[in-house]
């Protein structure tokens, strides 16, 4: 990674940052707060600001995509669960549209008259469906308030209040209607109370008439007994009359809406693609202009930094040499081995660069650390693999890792590299799967009468097998965690380090290899055993230098590393125990029901029930353990993380292209 100093007259800054923009090669560096600390630097400079075309072209971006959301939401209206999964599978991959290179005050002019030519026919549209969502509300309300009094034959425009009297309508219960008759009596005796009783048979709907001076204290009354309130000013009519005519006109309401549906269609047929390019071409627009407040400024004279790719950086000179004319001066400057400030672009394989989603979930890479991608691309879906042990279990992962990757992974980056890995992955269980005889658990000898010949080890008969080959597998991977930690250390000038948290456990390793030669091999004899213990006291005298005495403490953190291993055989033998144990109760099932048909169904859906949840259950926890060991038990080992990703101040560009 470099960075770049860049000096231009402004006439060629709005150039210079569209040429950089188109190519998507550099990030540009905020050099605004260090222009305000900077004594120096504020004689020299100050912070510039966005252009004054900024705020319009936000403004006429929020009115655009709340335009696209509509015509998009018209468009796609009712989606089914078919259409669901076949853009999932299958998901439409936009063709890009030429447009023209166009400065920001043409773009606004071009914004304006293309949203008012549709918000023309939009608004009118938009408007007769408000009014007449309203009216459906209005008319709803009125129909259940109805259906609520529809006991009581009397127009309900006699419940409003008179110059002399006022009314209640509501709802209570039983009892409370009891107490509320027996205590109104001490307010007033001047009462009408009609009701009737609800539905339920638990409720009574109660219309209480008053003198309008004890309107307040009866409804402070009723209120005591948790009383539900109708409200029902403005009502006209009988129950049956509103309910009828309600009906009525919101059937005639739907035939209205739906029409206007249609039209609304017509119009987003006909102008979405356009709504939807110009949308893309205001956020270009808008991400250029804010990029200015970066940058620093004299009178005539922009200066701008950014960090770019060491492969990158005689072409992004070429195209700023370009883009002003020559009129420029490009300063490339070296960055320290330990900054934390630089920016990190992972640089790997075409085949290993979906790993380096799994290495940035964890953390982003320190600049000049290690990148272990590649050995995660190795280690991760072996482990996966290792931990499934099913064959069938793996194809079938492999194929919906194959889903994401030719189908969403098209036209979405992190769908994809999940797709990558769920391949690489699938793979491998489908490999330990033959070789330790996992088809369905037991399926073959079980049903069939004979057993897979690639079938070379079987984690029941053999599990200590097993065992050692993950506890060698572990220590391997332990080892080059030690490695890649010894390289990170000496990279920044932290022998100490180096020689506290990874060499002294290879000497660790050697010390017992060497004790273990004396004891096995007559040959080595004492020389071994010696050499061995020579070792092991070394390896503590390491612990105390470099940690004290509880430097010591660190074997058992190793030795539980190395054991956490172990888990690879757990997880080998529980896919495939659960996988014979529904073959056991599938068989038994069979067996065990008298009538031949429904014991073929039952079986059958016993097997596809318990293998499915198995499935489900099992690939879980092996992604969730492989990524444990290669976080925990590896990482932990050398990974320093750092603070920045590379990110590329880039037109992003899905249904556009600029004509040349």
């Amino acid at each position: 990674m470099r960075k770049l100093r860049i000096i231009s007259l402004d006439q060629y800054s709005n150039s210079i940052v569209q040429s950089l923009h188109e190519e998507g090669i550099v990030q540009i560096n905020d050099i605004s707060e260090r222009i305000q600390q900077n004594p120096e630097w504020a004689n020299l400079l100050k912070p510039s600001k966005t252009p004054p075309l900024t705020g319009k072209l936000s403004s006429l971006l929020m009115k655009t995509t709340g335009l696209s959301e509509l015509l998009g939401d018209t468009l796609s209206g009712e989606t089914s669960i078919k259409d669901m999964i076949k853009s999932f599978i299958s998901p439409d991959i936009p063709e890009k549209i030429e447009v023209e290179d166009i400065d920001g005050e043409s773009l606004i002019v071009k914004a304006e008259d293309l949203l008012h030519k549709v918000e023309s026919q939009t608004k009118v549209i938009e408007d007769q469906l408000n009014a007449l969502s309203s009216r459906k509300s209005e008319l709803r309300s009125n129909e259940s308030l109805a259906r609520e009094l529809s006991n009581f034959d009397i127009d309900l425009a006699l419940l409003n209040d008179s110059n002399y009297t006022s009314t209640i309508v509501g709802r209570m219960d039983v009892e409370s209607s009891e107490k509320f008759k027996k205590e109104s009596v001490n307010i007033t005796d001047k009462l009408l109370i009609l009701e009737t009783t609800d539905d339920d048979k638990i409720n009574v709907i109660i219309i209480v008439v008053m003198l309008k001076e004890f309107k307040e204290d009866i409804y402070s009354l009723l209120r005591k007994f948790e009383f539900e309130k109708f409200e029902t000013e403005g009502i006209e009519g009988k129950p049956t009359e509103i309910i009828n005519s309600a009906e009525a006109e919101l059937k005639s309401i739907e035939g209205k809406e739906a029409q206007l549906s249609n039209d609304l269609k017509e119009v987003a047929e006909k102008w979405d693609n356009d709504i939807i390019v110009l949308k893309e071409q205001l956020e270009i627009e808008k991400e250029r202009n804010e990029i200015f407040s970066t940058f620093g400024e004299t009178e005539k004279t922009i200066m701008l930094e950014a960090w770019v790719p060491l492969k990158k950086v005689n072409e992004a000179q070429d195209i700023i040499e370009s883009s002003s004319d020559g009129h420029s001066v490009v300063e490339v400057e070296d960055v320290g081995e330990d900054d934390l400030e630089v920016p990190v672009l992972q640089d790997n394989p075409k085949l290993v660069k979906p790993y380096e989603f799994l290495v940035n979930m964890y953390a982003p890479l320190r600049y000049n650390e290690v990148d272990p991608t590649i050995l995660v691309f190795l280690i991760f879906p072996f482990f996966f693999g290792f931990c499934l042990t099913e064959s069938v279990y793996g194809l079938v992962f492999a194929i919906i890792g194959v889903v994401l990757y030719r189908g969403i992974g098209k036209i979405n980056a992190t769908f994809k590299s999940m797709g990558a890995i769920l391949i690489g992955s699938g793979l491998w269980a489908i490999i330990l799967g033959l070789l330790t005889g996992g088809f369905i658990g037991d399926f073959f000898p079980r049903f069939l009468g004979f057993s897979l010949p690639t079938g070379l080890i079987d984690p029941f008969k053999s599990p200590e097998i097993i065992l050692i080959i993950a506890l060698i597998v572990g220590l391997v991977h332990l080892n080059m965690g030690f490695i890649l930690g010894v390289i990170n250390n000496f990279r920044y000038d932290k022998k100490k380090d180096a020689l506290g948290d990874q060499l002294v456990w290879f000497v660790l390793e050697a010390g017992i290899a060497f004790l273990a030669l004396g004891f096995l091999v007559p040959s080595v004899g004492i020389i071994g055993m010696g050499i061995g213990v020579a070792l092991l006291i070394s390896t503590f005298v390491i612990l105390i230098y470099c940690g004290g005495v509880y430097g010591i403490m660190d074997i058992f953190g190793f030795l539980g590393n190395w054991l956490s291993y172990a888990r690879l055989l757990a997880l080998c033998l529980s896919t495939g125990g659960i996988a014979m144990t529904v073959n056991i109760l599938t068989e038994l099932l069979y067996t065990m029901v008298p009538i031949p048909i429904l014991a073929i169904i039952i079986a059958i859906l016993m097997f596809l029930f318990g293998h499915v949840a198995n499935f489900v259950l099992q690939v879980v926890g092996a992604f969730i353990n492989s990524l444990r060991l290669n976080y925990v038990e590896f990482f932990s080992q050398f990974y320093a993380g750092g603070k920045n990703q590379f990110e590329a101040f880039n037109a992003r560009r899905v249904f556009t292209r600029v004509k040349k």
